[in-house]
């Protein structure tokens, strides 16, 4: 049994086409409470394109391997690690900027993060779903707090955080608005959204307030939005935002609607995974994986997921950008891009 493993390392900070490398690393061995998982598939996130271009340089030593999204079958098991059998397959969003990521063959993790993968999902959906999935689950569940009957405004509602806030919105019972460009429209829809707006057509603050406002407000896009959500909100609104604030914002206005606010970076945990579970086998959520490329192709994900185009003249999906570390899910899923 081989001792190695293959990756793809961050070597340099900077430009995707220069900043990773194919290597073979020795494989991990699971300590006390964890796990060794046979990484099936995983996927790129904002996140993912930060760590990149160097904007965490003081929480990531190069070279490291980054990501934090896993699909994939337990393969060894540490001293008290009893939750798990090798066979197991399971799904679990890794802890950010702690020890290796998941652009990798194998991954060890704390069993207390780890749920059993939904049935219902592939590996690929599964690992499209994992971080996006806990991002929203704690930015509408356990922050926002939204009740059925609330209006919701998701800001991005054709990304891969927007798409999975619209379904989860929709199953906890709120009305759901979202901003989406034109072409986007009938997508977002079909996922649960009640309201669509052309965000490149027109201001969308108006078209909201015609609606009434908003109970809360989920900042997937950062810019003036943290600034403008007052204006749609109701009183004792409430805005999450999971996105950097690159510079300072006026946010006096959020005092007149007694706004509150919060700003997200992700916790993983698995009772937030077995919740999507939940939703995923009744039916409610669904992950969107609009591309599925190869690990040894890490670098055009990342080109894809900011906007730029690979190989024939293929551009950024809907939804999420999965990579499949095991070829033959590369083989078997789509690559079409939206």
């Amino acid at each position: 049994m081989s001792t190695s493993m293959r990756v793809m390392e961050l070597v340099h900070f900077g430009d995707a086409d220069t900043a990773f490398a194919a290597r073979e690393l020795p494989r991990p061995a699971p300590g006390p409470g964890q796990v060794l998982v046979r990484v099936h598939a995983t996927s790129v996130n904002p996140l993912d394109l930060q760590t990149r271009r160097g904007d965490y340089r003081d929480e990531v030593a190069l070279p490291a391997v980054i990501g934090n999204d896993v699909s994939g079958v337990v393969v060894g098991t540490g001293p008290g690690a009893d939750d798990f059998r090798p066979g197991d397959e399971v799904w679990y969003l890794a802890p950010v900027f702690a020890g290796q990521g998941t652009y990798a063959e194998f991954h060890v993790v704390d069993q207390a993060l780890v749920a059993r993968k939904p049935e219902g999902l592939s590996h690929v959906e599964a690992a499209g779903l994992a971080l996006v999935g806990v991002t929203v689950w704690e930015a509408l569940v356990e922050r926002a707090g939204v009740k059925a009957g609330e209006r919701v405004l998701v800001h991005g509602g054709a990304g891969g955080v927007g798409s999975a806030a619209i379904q989860v919105a929709h199953a906890l019972g709120a009305e759901v608005v979202t901003t989406a460009r034109a072409k986007d429209h009938e997508f977002v829809t079909g996922l649960g959204a009640d309201t669509v707006i052309d965000f490149s057509a027109g201001d969308y603050v108006p078209q909201v307030r015609e609606l009434g406002g908003v109970n809360v407000v989920l900042d997937t896009v950062g810019r003036d939005t943290l600034s403008r959500s007052p204006e749609v909100l109701a009183d004792r609104g409430r805005v999450v935002s999971i996105v950097d604030i690159p510079e300072p914002q006026n946010l006096l206005a959020a005092w007149g609607v007694n706004a509150t606010y919060h700003f997200l970076f992700v916790s993983p945990g698995r009772a937030k995974l077995d919740a999507l579970s939940r939703l995923v086998d009744r039916g409610e959520l669904r992950p969107v994986v609009g591309a599925v490329l190869p690990l040894a192709d890490i670098a055009d994900a990342h080109t894809l997921l900011e906007g730029g185009s690979v190989g024939e003249g293929r551009r950024r999906p809907r939804g999420k950008i999965a990579i499949a570390v095991q070829p033959e899910l590369a083989q078997a899923a789509p690559m079409g891009v939206s």
